[in-house]
């Protein structure tokens, strides 16, 4: 599976898998019910999901032009790590306005997923690549 199908399918799945996690994690972490949590959860998806699309282009991008093909352990590292923080950016300020604390307080909220997202990011972009293998930009010129 190649191109706009595979990014889309990409996402989809990645991002119901990540609401699940923020919603209740969300609520675990600021002490809140998840009704509360839920539609912040939907938000942070929303623009992760849209963040995930141009990241993953913009990734694809870069990684097509690279002369070694293929994704490394240390590729898809930064790949996960990179995804992660350019994403707090835009998050930090939406969970301190929507949960009523200042910045630092969202972000040690956050800190949670700033650990865990990454780690999660890396186990499901490789087994992603298992299943429907890996994208054009990975593989070896013809």
């Amino acid at each position: 599976m190649q191109g706009v199908k595979r990014k889309l399918v990409y996402v989809t799945f990645y991002e119901l898998i990540g609401l699940c996690m923020s919603t209740l994690g969300l609520a675990y972490l600021s002490d809140t019910q998840a009704s509360h949590t839920g539609p912040l959860a939907v938000m942070i998806t929303t623009i992760a999901m849209l963040w995930n699309l141009i990241y993953n282009s913009l990734f694809e991008y870069w990684e097509s032009r690279q002369a070694k093909r293929g994704r490394s352990v240390a590729r898809r590292v930064a790949h996960a790590i990179g995804f992660q923080l350019t994403l707090v950016v835009y998050l930090i300020p939406l969970i301190a306005w929507w949960l009523g604390m200042s910045l630092v307080e969202a972000f040690l909220v956050d800190l949670a997923f700033i650990v865990l997202v990454p780690c999660y990011t890396f186990a499901y972009n490789w087994a992603f690549d298992r299943i429907f293998g890996l994208p054009n930009s990975a593989l070896a010129a013809a």
